[in-house]
């Protein structure tokens, strides 16, 4: 199996939007999960600010918890979103990258609780918070290719 990064990765990697999206993930360990969102004039929600669309802020938070549970489980299980509550703050500032942090807070037999927040220069300056709860459905069967894609195997 490979570094919680790694993994981080290959999760990431696996996810056409987040591809699409042009997200890369800029650190990760047993803590939580930083992603960035790359600024492209393509996710702006209003051309006259240059603000990206919070939609996009959105499926950068949903990711970002997402694959936190990577960072924090000993391996790949599969977990949907069961909840997913975020709080803008303030709008983002137009042509910079947005970063997304998540930890998991919380782990039971059945629900992962996460938290985090997006910004742009500093933590202490958020976008928005966000809380997620993810369901854990356990790992997939053998022939899961996603899983051993995740776990760091071929696919």
């Amino acid at each position: 199996m490979g570094s919680i990064e790694e993994r981080a990765r290959n999760f990431l990697g696996v996810l056409r939007h987040c591809q699409f999206l042009g997200m890369s993930v800029e650190q990760a360990d047993e803590k939580g999960l930083l992603l960035k969102l790359p600024y492209d004039q393509r996710i702006v929600g209003n051309p006259v600010t240059g603000v990206i669309h919070g939609g996009a802020i959105t499926t950068l938070m949903d990711t970002c918890c997402g694959i936190s549970t990577v960072c924090f489980l000993p391996t790949f299980e599969i977990c949907p979103t069961l909840d997913l509550r975020i709080d803008y703050m303030r709008p983002a500032k137009p042509n910079m990258d947005i970063f997304g942090y998540a930890e998991c807070y919380r782990v039971t037999s059945t629900v992962i609780f996460t938290r985090g927040v997006a910004y742009q220069t500093s933590r202490d300056e958020p976008i928005a918070h966000v809380v997620g709860t993810f369901m854990r459905m356990g790992q997939p069967d053998s022939k899961g290719g996603i899983s051993r894609a995740i776990d760091g195997g071929a696919a």
